[in-house]
């Protein structure tokens, strides 16, 4: 009877870990200069998931639109969280101090930016891990964007090829309709 009962609190507390971890706002992840940040501060808003590289031939049109989103979008129901990566092509090899100074100077990135992580394999931040599952869509290079509704779900995956602008339109629905959600709960 004891075991049972133990075993049905294990089984319990399982589940309830499991349940914590079902959306992307669960996750905590490193800040760019060293502060642990949970995910959940995004929750209720709209968010652009991007694996960043400040070598790499998309960086320039990314960055620029990435932060022409943020000016026009956020960060009251839209944020880009910006994470670094140095797995594809080595195109990201400098330290985060390094990287925060070259994007708010070149880009004058105002979105949130996050500690250099990996984002595939069995060393990938497991905010990306889940990103990855719930897509079905793995990054293979640099600027790998995934939609993020504001119940933490995984609404779109795009691989570098996709510009920005492409999938503003669905960005721009997303966050239409949290506003008028909003609205309706005033």
């Amino acid at each position: 009877m004891v075991v049972a009962a133990a075993a049905a609190w294990l089984l319990l507390g399982a589940v309830a870990c499991a349940q914590r971890e079902q959306d992307f706002y669960n996750f905590k992840a490193v800040n760019i200069r060293g502060k642990l940040v949970s995910l959940e501060k995004y929750r209720g808003s709209v968010s652009l998931v991007v694996n960043v590289a400040s070598e790499c031939g998309f960086t320039e049109q990314h960055y620029k639109a990435l932060q022409q989103l943020q000016r026009d979008l956020g960060p009251q129901h839209f944020n880009v969280l910006g994470f670094p990566c140095n797995q594809f092509g080595q195109q990201e090899p400098d330290s985060n101090r390094e990287i925060e100074s070259f994007v708010r100077r070149t880009y004058s990135v105002s979105f949130p930016m996050f500690s250099k992580i990996a984002v595939t394999g069995t060393g990938a931040h497991p905010a990306f891990k889940y990103l990855t599952q719930t897509s079905g869509k793995e990054p293979t290079w640099n600027f790998w964007k995934y939609l993020v509704a504001p119940d933490g779900k995984v609404v779109g995956a795009w691989d570098p090829t996709v510009s920005v602008e492409e999938i503003r339109p669905q960005i721009n629905a997303l966050v239409r309709k949290l506003i008028l959600k909003n609205r309706d709960d005033l």
